[in-house]
């Protein structure tokens, strides 16, 4: 039986003509009251997917010590605003915020603001950083900019909107979403060609008949923001995802709905939607703000802030640790495919 936010969006194509898959993604996960992030906690085993913080915690400890790290490069300001985008359950805030009490200046410089559109979650982290006094915010737009700011953001770009267009007879095409004959959700094209400018961001020699580029706006406007705010206010930014440090064209769209894959018409507010990042194309922006950049592995970015040594020396009370941290590590796992961008 199709979803109330299925037979929404069924309606709305039927009045108004088919929707971009930006739109689309906007609805299903955002809408204020069947929206899937507005109205439930996705995450853990009984949700629908399980984040490296809620997997062991080596991985907000190691977080916490590049904090540190950030924190003692800016001159270890008395005041700094420590930020996480899309924190989940609160559990890596958490775990920085333990790690941090083995310096307890910088504990007394944090101050946390949260980024969380829902009340769901908001309610969660709440729980979770129970004795400290945290802002929360439903966007970048209202986050002070009186001190420097350290930007966190695990699992957070993949659920910001994609567009998706597709090449043929010479042209691009943005790919829409309809309905049938059978009332049935499905892809199509745009009647006319996108936009010059657009096409030729998207051209590229040699293209294949029907290949698919994908683009985000909003993953590059919010990279743009904070670079201009770590670059006016100092500061440093991390943001770690599934995706491509080298742009490429291809189908990343996806549904996740209780661990497995589903259909990404079908379940509308039941799934997570999400794609692979391009940090290839968002890599540009912060260099063409004039700050560095760096792009690695997450297994390589966990082995630097010394990983290793952490979990060698917790196995020494419990094995427990080991499968969480061969999760987070290993190149057949998280260690290869997440990858880590540092804005600094």
């Amino acid at each position: 039986m199709p979803s109330q936010l299925t037979n929404f969006i069924k309606q709305l194509i039927n009045l108004n003509g088919p929707i971009s898959i930006e739109a689309y993604w906007n609805i299903c996960l955002s809408h204020p009251e069947h929206g899937y992030y507005m109205k439930q906690d996705p995450f853990g085993s009984k949700g629908d997917f399980i984040t490296a913080p809620e997997i062991s915690q080596l991985f907000g400890e190691m977080i916490g010590i590049w904090a540190i790290e950030q924190w003692d490069a800016l001159g270890r300001p008395a005041a700094f605003y420590l930020v996480e985008c899309g924190a989940g359950r609160g559990t890596l805030m958490a775990d920085i915020l333990r790690t941090g009490k083995v310096i307890p200046e910088f504990l007394e410089a944090t101050q946390i603001h949260l980024i969380e559109t829902s009340p769901t979650l908001r309610e969660k982290q709440g729980e979770a950083l129970k004795g400290f006094q945290v802002v929360w915010h439903e966007n970048l737009k209202t986050l002070p900019d009186h001190a420097p700011i350290i930007i966190i953001g695990n699992e957070f770009l993949d659920a910001l909107p994609i567009q998706q267009f597709m090449f043929q007879d010479g042209q691009w095409f943005e790919r829409m979403i309809g309905v049938n004959n059978n009332e049935d959700m499905i892809f199509g094209l745009s009647p006319v060609p996108c936009a010059e400018s657009i096409s030729l961001s998207l051209r590229k020699d040699g293209l294949e008949e029907r290949v698919i580029s994908e683009i985000s706006p909003a993953r590059e406007y919010f990279i743009l923001d904070i670079s201009k705010r770590i670059k006016h206010q100092g500061g440093a930014g991390l943001m770690i995802d599934y995706g491509h440090d080298v742009s490429a064209f291809g189908d990343t769209f996806q549904a996740i709905q209780n661990h497995q894959y589903v259909d990404v018409l079908k379940e509308c507010g039941d799934a997570d939607l999400t794609s692979h990042v391009d940090f290839g194309s968002l890599k540009k922006i912060g260099e063409i703000e004039n700050l560095s950049v760096n792009m690695t592995s997450q297994g390589n970015f966990l082995k630097r802030l010394g990983i290793e040594s952490r979990a060698a020396q917790l196995m020494q009370k419990s094995t427990a640790i080991e499968s969480g941290y061969h999760r987070l590590i290993d190149n057949d796992k998280m260690g290869q495919l997440f990858k880590v961008m540092e804005i600094t």
